[in-house]
């Protein structure tokens, strides 16, 4: 894809600022502090060579509380794209896009659909949540890319089942499938791929083929053809042996410049991600290593929680986040969203029948409701807003 084609492309979303030879995707649901950061980094300036290799600045890291940009231009997404086709297999990629465009996914999805020819079609989540959903030619194969909470949302309507099912591909990212979510999902015989990419590659950098989930595989997949994924044990440079667990590390035509308005990045591009290769190639994501929390000196996974208390089919959605404690240094607390809050006897009672030990067990559960759960338009949870709200209490 030729520059000028993907600069038309990005201010067709009526998502996208030019600041000096730079072209900001912008989030509309910002807050003023993040607003706030991303006009501080806009009167920031770069090296002319940064801004001609890498001018699109799609954001990264709202989820966390804090802006900041990865440096994309038409080379590295149109090497994802390539990848995406071979991978696939596909020449024409046709699509219905319920994310966000000023989101790295929802943004791919309107590329790899001009650079193939094939069909787009934007349809709000909301609309599609609600019960309507758009009309699929019958001889076109048609993609869509979802994030697990969406799926869980769609799973409960029958006639969106029946939809879904129509699909070639439902690729699903953006964060990590529970048992339940992945037994329905198959129980109801939908097309799912499993990936796992982020913002700093041009999404997708890893990937299922069709049919392995249906035969119980749960892993993100092998990597894209122009994709290398590597684990490097801890923080050394040292790679690690097949099916132990490090450091994802990434490289490849796809990854991202560097931040905007810091120092360029290496060509292997570590993420935040703890994860292990299989024998057979395949990636398993088991969770973020900035996430890791110690508390009485004992090392806990969150996510791996997380996983144990979805299992018990009590809570519509759940998150557990570490929170400062004065003896322990940090503990487990478990948010959830449930229409009705759990006395402290249920608690007590689901608490004592869960596979976990003593330190990964959460000290405390906070309910919220559904107008204060923070999702994102494209499924994300804040984490960090998480915390405030705890504290706030």
């Amino acid at each position: 894809m030729e520059r000028v084609t993907l600069e038309q492309l990005l201010m067709a979303t009526g998502y996208a600022e030019r600041h000096g030879e730079s072209i900001f995707l912008v989030d509309p649901h910002w807050t003023t502090t993040q607003r706030a950061q991303f006009d501080q980094i806009c009167a920031t300036k770069i090296k002319a060579t940064d801004s001609h290799m890498g001018w699109l600045c799609i954001p990264t890291g709202g989820s966390s509380g804090t802006v900041r940009f990865a440096r994309h231009d038409e080379v590295t997404l149109s090497a994802a794209v390539q990848g995406f086709c071979e991978h696939f297999n596909e020449t024409q990629i046709n699509v219905v896009d319920v994310l966000p465009p000023w989101h790295v996914s929802g943004l791919l999805a309107r590329v790899r659909s001009a650079m193939t020819g094939g069909r787009y079609l934007a349809w709000d989540w909301k609309r599609l949540e609600g019960g309507e959903s758009p009309a699929l030619t019958e001889n076109a194969p048609w993609m869509i890319s979802l994030v697990p909470t969406q799926l869980q949302r769609l799973l409960a309507q029958p006639a969106a089942v029946n939809w879904l099912r129509r699909f070639k591909l439902i690729i699903l990212g953006g964060g990590p499938i529970w048992t339940s979510l992945a037994e329905a999902a198959q129980e109801a015989n939908l097309p799912i791929v499993l990936s796992y990419g982020m913002t700093e590659t041009a999404a997708m950098i890893t990937a299922q083929q069709p049919g392995e989930f249906a035969a119980g595989d749960r892993s993100s997949g092998h990597p894209l053809p122009h994709a290398l994924v590597e684990i490097q044990k801890d923080s050394s440079v040292q790679l690690a042996r097949a099916e132990t667990m490090g450091i994802v590390c990434i490289s490849g035509p796809s990854v991202m410049r560097g931040y905007y308005a810091a120092t360029t990045m290496t060509a292997k591009f570590a993420t935040a991600d703890l994860g292990r290769i299989d024998a057979e190639g395949r990636l398993h994501i088991r969770g973020r290593r900035d996430e890791i929390v110690i508390s009485g000196g004992e090392k806990i996974n969150p996510r791996e929680v997380e996983v144990v208390l979805r299992a018990t089919g009590r809570f519509l959605d759940l998150a557990v986040v570490a929170m400062p404690h004065a003896g322990w240094g940090e503990e487990l607390v478990a948010c959830y969203l449930a229409e009705a809050p759990l006395v402290q006897t249920e608690i007590d009672e689901l608490v004592a029948t869960l596979p976990l030990s003593g330190h990964q067990r959460p000290k405390r559960f906070h309910s919220f409701s559904a107008p204060d759960w923070p999702r994102n338009a494209q499924g994300k949870l804040n984490r960090a807003a998480l915390r405030m709200a705890i504290l706030a209490r």
